[in-house]
């Protein structure tokens, strides 16, 4: 296996210390819009912890609409640079991708994070003389992409073969992402390699009052309260969730389900809440900046049926609170942290076989929360981790180019 933690440092520190009067790297990432969603908010903890003195990182994205990180990332010194995407019009997105290119840059590498899409990104800043170029797999999409019609397929061959071409690293958040953008042998390729994520620990370490976090969303303290953070898209499998819930509101009257997350699918999951006659046991809470606080203080179970993923970073993230997880097995097993607290489930198993292995959670001794942040504290998804080895990513990318940095 080879992963971001095994590059190797030799001459790392002497290296460090001749870019100190340098310039900073200069990285324009590309995503869909800075939302509140995992590869966002990676994006973030990153943004946050990253040495901004030397890696001045911008943000391209394909919206004009405002989204939840943009006040922050410009309070912190980065540029937020709208490049509306037109699906039919890929010619004046080039047009102007290729304008912002050279209003804001020149940018040492550019960092795209749209999956497929890609493949396009980075063979347009290439064009336009980006040095270096990286292909980010943040996704597991075979099962939805599997039975793709002939146009989908010529697309993603396409695709596959400009980032084949154009990208000088390709990274993937776990071996199921890497596989699916960079193809079953990605290993046997230099050019690609893991980079897992980190989450910031700091909001875990607090204390918290139960009551009081259940109290604003109206949850009594008694309740029996099921977790989910994700935004309302197929992906995620909102329906067979509430079926799940469902099938536990039968035999725990104390049972709560409470949503974090927006998306265009709410509004038929609220239709189909309300149709079930659970109004009255289903918290809509909105896209929040406050997850770990309300995963310690609210939740007792978090359950994640997802149809696919690359790696959740809210179930690390659960898993931090101390929360048994109940998440679908086609999620890559990277993701299983803290094995007393993972259960996995096939998604074609039922309603009712989730719900009891929900119910049986209420059960069963486990880690305390605070041994269980110890462990993820000490693991390779740690931030502090994650963000040193882009860190190093970076370095050795504009070294090994001799990129003129002064």
């Amino acid at each position: 296996m080879r992963t971001s933690t095994k590059l190797k440092d030799a001459g790392q520190e002497n290296l460090n210390q001749n870019l100190v009067t340098q310039r900073p790297i200069r990285i324009l990432h590309v995503v869909g819009g800075m939302v509140r969603a995992g590869i966002e908010t990676w994006l973030m903890h990153i943004l946050r912890h990253m040495d901004r003195d030397r890696f001045q990182m911008d943000f391209l994205v394909n919206t004009s609409e405002p989204c939840a990180y943009d006040d922050e990332i410009r309070a912190l010194g980065s540029r937020i640079i709208p490049c509306p995407l037109q699906h039919w019009l890929p010619w004046v997105y080039a047009a102007n991708f290729k304008q912002i290119l050279r209003d804001y840059g020149p940018y040492d590498i550019v960092h795209s994070h749209v999956h497929h899409f890609s493949g396009y990104v980075l063979r347009l800043a290439k064009q336009a003389g980006v040095p270096l170029c990286i292909a980010h797999s943040h996704n597991d999409n075979f099962f939805r992409e599997v039975n793709a019609g002939l146009y989908r397929r010529l697309y993603l061959k396409l695709t596959e073969s400009w980032i084949d071409r154009h990208a000088t690293l390709g990274l993937g958040c776990s071996h199921k992402a890497a596989i699916d953008l960079f193809g079953a042998e990605w290993e046997t390729d230099p050019r690609r390699q893991i980079l897992y994520y980190g989450i910031d620990l700091t909001s875990f370490q607090d204390v918290v009052d139960p009551v009081a976090v259940r109290a604003e969303f109206d949850i009594p303290a008694d309740a029996f309260v099921i977790g989910h953070v994700g935004r309302f898209h197929p992906q995620k499998n909102h329906q067979f969730l509430i079926e799940i819930f469902a099938e536990i509101a039968k035999r725990e009257p104390k049972a709560q389900l409470l949503l974090l997350g927006e998306g265009y699918l709410q509004p038929e999951i609220s239709q189909q809440v309300s149709q079930m006659g659970l109004s009255d046991k289903v918290i809509f809470a909105g896209s929040r900046s406050d997850v770990p606080r309300i995963m310690l203080g609210a939740m007792d179970v978090f359950l994640l049926p997802s149809r696919h993923e690359g790696l959740p970073l809210v179930l690390l993230e659960a898993q931090a609170a101390g929360l048994p997880c109940i998440f679908s097995d086609v999620i890559t097993r990277e993701a299983d942290l803290i094995k007393p607290l993972v259960q996995r489930m096939s998604l074609s198993q039922s309603a009712d076989a989730w719900a009891g292995v929900v119910l049986a959670t209420n059960n069963v001794s486990r880690n305390t929360q605070i041994e269980s942040l110890n462990l993820v504290e000490h693991s390779c998804f740690n931030i502090q981790a994650s963000a040193k080895n882009l860190e190093n990513i970076y370095l050795q990318l504009t070294h090994c180019r001799n990129l003129p940095l002064t």
